[in-house]
């Protein structure tokens, strides 16, 4: 029968070319004999016949084109309803009940001619199709959230107390931990990677700054230099210093810079009489490495560092603390742009800077500002500044550290893709604690990371596995600088140039509780959104936590060298302090002494924690399972074209080929993107080679020599107050320094060029999608 034949081509699967054949024919003589009796002359087939073995994916057969137009209903529902249709295949009652014995016997023979094909059928069809091997579980979204369902607050809730609850507190004590639980779960190719690198280590007494009129010592929490506060507080005291700093002993008078601004900086009285004075600076605003550049720059001596009252947490009294800085831009100083692997050549690079660099408390500072004063409960807050009839303050600057080579590790672990294994998603955190210095924060990342790697194993273990490959890397010594992810990346870096997809951050992701601060590169902020809205997350300032948006800004952690070396697109999610964005940007990059305690969070704090996993294991597996990358070419035209707002002077021919750059991005969006998200029009190597252009889309946003503190990838701003490229802002900010205009063209012609190498790079695949459209034909 018709309808039976058709069932038996949903399995054309199954049977060698020339059964298909034969079948196809079949299907198309009976159909159109079947449609002459039922009187549809019109009806025609179209193609059926033609259709290649090759191009059946889908089980179910679409025979749209031959429906007939007058039938409102479906290909064989229709025929299955017609009570013509079920008259017409039923057997015929006999008209006699006599049967003659002739009639008989061929009803006889027939039959037993049906029994013996069908078990020749069933014989030679049984040896043709043997059994498919069992293939792994294929990615679909609805089994992407059933994994991150399993992720549960109270689990977290147990991994974080069991990993702060450790008596191992050094770097490579918890690397060993991870490593052994990492492969006790069933992670692939689990790995303890040591490196030797050099660190700046404090020394054995704490630094110091006295008062040269009374000789009055201080130390850096602004208390008296005497023998028991140095007993009762010596761990803080020595750890209270910046990592790689000039080492000596400086005698000048303080000057005060307040931010570090060049509009502070313009703001000195004696400008051009700088030379080997001490800058007493605030931190924020900008990167604390750009700032100590101008200062170096200006001849300055020394710099003591402090955190402004106004920009302290409010629920933390921090005030007579010191604390902690890295003025290492990234990796083992001593094997700059080379990794710090046994045999390498170690260079002499203790002092990354001139200036003798220490922190001090907000105590000390007002001492040093003449300005004792304290602010009393309920009055507004007023920024400490040296008061215009303030007496010349001189100091002895006395900075000792001591540089130690020093073994970190990194634990690597990986899940193998099974469609493109040579793909990589890597999630990064941190396990390193500097001696109780940023409390612990780090095992909130740890815990987070350690929960998707268990719901992950445990559909893995049932036959399931993402497309590409996810690698998961816990960091050491992210506080010298990130100084393991910047290691492992520089010895890998030939293959993450061709294999690296995406960077997924789970640094410190809990900074607090008020509001949900999403981060992520332009061809990303689609994908973040898009997970906000699926994830039911909750914070204590709803409103504000719905309201804010996914942002392209510099972010904290590991993700430095993937974003600014690799030209890598990166995503990262934290819930922060509702205070945050209302202070000054980059505060993050001191370290405050934090005494780790066991935590008696309730239970609910960790419903935060189950938040970022769920919105993290979203995105990570999007990225790792979707057939077609899911990067956005076209935003990041606009977000280019959004940068360029603002007074930059003469910026006509970056807007000329911005607005070819997003025609291009158009175009590329609609002519490849579009058709590739389709499965039927998907062609896996089209998908492969579409792929490949948008994993390195990114990198043509990279350039050279960009100001200390600043990223390579001007995609990003310096924070979400800025919107134009942080380049060329500088660019104008450091000609009125040098009252010269000469330092904006030489950064115009870098953002230009990195425009310029984006729109050839569209133009080349699309011309590559059109060569083979044309050669397929």
């Amino acid at each position: 029968m018709a309808y039976h034949k058709v069932s038996a081509d949903q399995k054309a699967q199954y049977l060698d070319n020339e059964d298909l054949q034969a079948t196809t024919l079949e299907l198309e003589w009976d159909m159109e004999k079947e449609l002459e009796e039922l009187n549809y002359d019109h009806f025609q087939l179209d193609g059926t016949g033609r259709q290649q073995v090759g191009t059946m994916q889908n089980t179910d057969v679409d025979l749209e084109p031959i429906q007939p137009s007058a039938s409102p209903k479906g290909r064989f529902q229709r025929l299955q309803e017609d009570p013509d249709y079920v008259s017409h295949y039923t057997r015929p009652p006999p008209k006699s009940r006599r049967c003659s014995f002739c009639r008989m016997l061929k009803l006889f023979c027939s039959a037993m001619c049906f029994l013996l094909s069908g078990i020749l059928i069933g014989y030679y069809g049984h040896e043709k199709c043997l059994p498919s091997p069992a293939s792994p579980e294929p990615s679909h979204p609805h089994l992407d959230r059933g994994i991150l369902e399993e992720i549960k607050a109270k689990d977290l809730a147990q991994i974080f107390r069991d990993l702060i609850e450790s008596p191992t507190k050094e770097d490579q004590e918890i690397a060993t931990r991870l490593f052994v639980q990492w492969s006790s779960y069933g992670l692939e190719d689990v790995q303890l990677v040591n490196y030797s690198v050099l660190l700046d280590l404090p020394g054995s007494s704490p630094n110091t700054v006295t008062l040269e009129n009374t000789g009055e010592c201080f130390l850096p929490s602004g208390q008296l230099c005497n023998e028991e506060t140095q007993k009762l507080h010596s761990q803080d005291l020595l750890y209270s210093y910046a990592a790689y700093s000039a080492k000596g002993t400086l005698t000048a008078e303080v000057v005060d810079v307040q931010y570090g601004t060049v509009d502070d900086l313009l703001r000195i009285p004696d400008i051009t009489n700088v030379t080997h004075k001490i800058a007493l600076l605030k931190l924020g605003h900008l990167p604390l490495l750009y700032k100590l550049s101008m200062l170096e720059e200006m001849g300055f001596g020394g710099a003591l560092l402090y955190i402004d009252p106004c920009d302290l947490p409010k629920a933390q009294n921090l005030s007579s603390k010191a604390f902690m800085v890295s003025l290492n831009s990234g990796g083992d100083p001593s094997t700059p742009g080379y990794p710090s692997i046994d045999g390498s050549y170690k260079q002499n690079r203790s002092n990354l800077t001139s200036l003798l660099v220490q922190p001090i408390s907000v105590m000390l500072a007002r001492k040093l500002l003449s300005s004792p004063k304290e602010r009393v409960e309920n009055e507004a807050c007023r920024p400490l500044e040296l008061p215009a009839t303030a007496e010349r303050t001189v100091v002895i600057l006395n900075v000792q550290t001591q540089p130690t080579y020093k073994r970190t590790s990194n634990v690597i672990g990986y899940i193998k893709g099974v469609t493109f294994p040579d793909r990589y998603i890597i999630v990064g955190s941190h396990h390193s604690s500097l001696q109780g210095y940023g409390g612990q924060r780090w095992a909130h990342g740890t815990a987070v990371m350690t929960a998707l790697i268990q719901a992950l194993l445990r559909k893995v273990k049932k036959g399931w596995r993402p497309d590409r490959t996810i690698i998961f890397g816990s960091w050491g010594e992210t506080a010298f600088g990130r100084i393991g992810s910047y290691e492992w990346a520089e010895d890998l870096r030939k293959v993450l140039e061709r294999n690296a997809v995406a960077y997924v951050s789970l640094h410190d992701p809990i900074r607090g509780n008020a509001v949900l601060h999403s981060i992520a590169s332009p061809s990303l902020q689609q994908l973040a959104t898009e997970a906000r809205k699926r994830q039911n997350f909750s914070c204590l300032e709803q409103e504000r936590c719905m309201g804010s948006n996914v942002s392209a800004v510099q972010m904290q952690g590991d993700s430095d060298y993937f974003i600014n070396q690799l030209g890598v697109p990166a995503v990262q999610f934290s819930y922060e302090d509702s205070t945050a964005s209302e202070t000054a940007s980059f505060l993050s990059e001191a370290l405050f002494p934090v005494y780790s305690t066991v935590s008696k969070e309730p239970e609910a704090f960790f419903h935060l924690h189950e938040h970022i996993a769920k919105l993290t294991g979203e995105v990570m597996l999007q990225i790792a399972s979707n057939p077609v990358l899911p990067f956005n070419a076209l935003d990041i035209a606009l977000e280019v074209q959004k940068s360029l707002e603002g007074d930059h002077g003469d910026i006509g021919q970056l807007l000329t080929m911005a607005y070819a750059l997003r025609e291009s991005a158009q175009l590329f969006q609609s002519d490849e993107m579009r058709p590739a998200n389709d499965p039927k029009e998907r062609a896996p190597t089209r998908v492969r080679m579409l792929n490949d252009v948008l994993q390195s889309l990114e990198k043509n946003f990279l350039v050279q020599q960009v100001p200390p503190g600043f990223y390579r990838n001007i995609l990003y701003k310096l924070d979400e107050k800025t919107h134009q490229f942080s380049v060329l802002l500088e660019a104008v900010q450091r000609g009125k320094l040098r009252r010269s205009n000469e330092t904006l063209q030489p950064a115009l012609s870098k953002v230009l060029d990195s425009f310029n190498s984006a729109q050839v790079y569209f133009k080349a695949g699309l011309d590559l999608f059109e060569a083979v459209s044309v050669g397929s034909q």
